[in-house]
């Protein structure tokens, strides 16, 4: 039975429901953006907006991992045609963007996290290994935390090994004493599980596990998760 020395945390879709989060941000930040240039803008359909992205990521793979950047190319896009003068376009971009970001750290955190996480943090080190550009010290828990990684740090996406290497190199805990918990089943799960990583899926829906025939441990209540790690590890 492996010791639980290091447990890490995905954000979006585990602390917090992101679809919510995001489409108040994206709504509010569109209303800003029309009332700082005074006329309607034409955003599209959502169908639009990703294919607006992905033209966006196939011209710049960076992209894919660099969030900030795509969304500031994103706002470009439906924008510029308001603007004569480029500084003055790039100064309400990074305004733009930075209303965004506000508005992106309004998160509603699912029940007992808090409680659990302040809990954790007295007996084991605690990580944060992201794709998004969440900043827990912009959601006042950052002190919870020994470390965050994001896909800008380590200029990838889960589940390729970047963040979880990271995490092992800022930690100096062995992958098998280490346990990552998220809500994807393969960023989270199958990305940690290929290192020998223990891992715990939030399965907030009770979706079936149909990747494979080892299906990971699960909950889907965060007041489940400590007795879940006793359970599971002895620590």
């Amino acid at each position: 039975m492996s010791k639980i020395e290091l447990i890490t945390f995905d954000l979006d879709d585990t602390f917090w429901d992101i679809r919510s989060t995001i489409i108040n941000a994206e709504n509010n930040s569109r209303k800003w953006a029309e009332d700082k240039i005074g006329e309607k803008i034409d955003w599209g359909t959502f169908e639009d907006f990703m294919k607006i992205r992905s033209e966006l990521v196939r011209e710049d793979s960076t992209l894919e991992y660099d969030l900030g950047m795509l969304r500031k190319k994103t706002i470009a896009h439906h924008t510029k045609k308001f603007f004569n003068d480029p500084n003055a376009l790039n100064k309400f971009i990074e305004e733009a963007y930075m209303f965004f970001l506000g508005e992106r750290h309004k998160v509603t955190f699912y029940e007992d996290v808090i409680t659990v996480l302040e809990k954790l943090s007295a007996q084991y080190k605690l990580g944060v290994l992201t794709n998004g550009n969440a900043d827990v010290n912009k959601l006042g828990i950052g002190h919870l935390f020994d470390f965050s990684v994001s896909s800008m740090d380590v200029k990838s996406n889960k589940p390729a090994q970047g963040h979880f290497v990271r995490a092992r190199e800022l930690s100096q805990v062995d992958f098998n004493n280490t346990l990552h918990v998220g809500d994807h089943p393969v960023n989270d799960v199958l990305g940690a599980r290929e290192l020998g990583i223990n891992t715990a899926w939030f399965n907030l829906n009770n979706h079936a596990w149909d990747i494979d025939e080892c299906p990971p441990i699960q909950f889907n209540k965060w007041s489940q998760f400590i007795s879940l790690v006793e359970d599971n590890y002895g620590n």
